[in-house]
């Protein structure tokens, strides 16, 4: 068949307006968010980076600094032990949650009365408030009126002085971000066991595997990208964690909870130091990567990567 030659040029005229119409049409759809994720994101990263450059008090003129701030906060013990707590913290939480979050979901995978009810409950403490959670770690920790103390007092234990004890204050907060946060990893672990096929837990009952076996050979090496997910993601809510301890203890008692975010917002906002702040915010971004990619990385190698 024979076609003329400016047949093909009018054929893709019409072919390339449409493509270009159905761009601009995305584009239409997909550009406020694009926008507001980029104003939101991108353009305060940049900024609080070139901040972190700066010597800023949020009136006068800034001045240039270069790395001096970072320098500075090398040698900054206060800083240091904020780290420290930080890690103490993350080291408390994330295999307790990770643990408890696996514990509770094989708990609730079953088919028994009231098992809509149960998972419910356990997802209630996720969605509570920070300020919710820190009213009820003082209701329960107070050295002088908890509800711990006078149980203790009850079955004939000596009281403890939770939040007022530099020794004891983190693992209350890591207990009780524990009963926050299980939730999120019962519920991932949750989905991913119903979405095991049914054919590998009866294969290895008919092999002669008891339900610890089964659970230990078949079920949880299902579960690895999973788990590495859930971790992954619990250490950045551990290195992130704010909210608790400035509804709590404000760092206290002699600085034991002053992690380093509530560092960054010391300094930042009470101090009026931003480019100070900025810096150890940008300390934080770093500390933050570098775990999530050793995570990655050691998960990878043993090809049980979740992204």
């Amino acid at each position: 068949m024979l076609v003329a030659p400016g047949a093909s040029h009018k054929n893709e005229a019409p072919a390339r307006s449409k493509r270009t119409r159905r761009f601009f049409e995305g584009w239409t759809f997909v550009g406020p968010a694009t926008l507001i994720v980029v104003g939101l994101t991108v353009f305060p990263a940049v900024w609080a980076f070139v901040l972190s450059l700066q010597e800023w008090d949020g009136f006068s003129e800034p001045t240039f600094l270069g790395g001096d701030n970072y320098a500075r906060l090398v040698g900054d013990p206060e800083f240091l032990d904020s780290v420290m707590h930080t890690l103490f913290y993350t080291a408390l939480f994330v295999p307790s949650s990770v643990l408890a979050g696996l514990f509770l979901a094989v708990a609730l995978n079953r088919r028994i009365r009231f098992i809509g009810i149960y998972r419910t409950a356990i997802f209630v403490p996720f969605v509570a408030s920070a300020a919710a959670t820190g009213i009820l770690t003082t209701y329960l920790f107070s050295p002088q009126f908890g509800v711990v103390n006078n149980v203790l007092r009850v079955i004939g234990l000596p009281q403890q002085r939770w939040l007022e004890d530099p020794s004891q204050a983190m693992v209350v907060l890591a207990i009780m971000s524990l009963w926050g946060q299980a939730a999120f990893t019962t519920v991932i672990y949750l989905a991913a066991l119903q979405d095991i096929p049914s054919d590998l837990v009866e294969a290895a009952r008919i092999d002669g595997a008891n339900r610890w076996q089964t659970f230990w050979r078949v079920v949880f090496p299902q579960l690895a990208p999973v788990t590495v997910f859930v971790t992954i993601w619990q250490m950045i809510e551990a290195i992130k964690l704010f909210d608790l301890v400035f509804t709590t203890t404000k760092g206290g008692p002699l600085d034991a909870t002053k992690t380093i975010v509530y560092f960054v917002w010391e300094r930042a906002f009470k101090g009026l130091e931003f480019g100070y702040g900025s810096a150890s915010a940008y300390v934080l971004f770093a500390l933050t990567l570098l775990i999530t990619l050793a995570v990655v990385v050691y998960s990878r190698r043993g090809d049980k990567e979740a992204f």
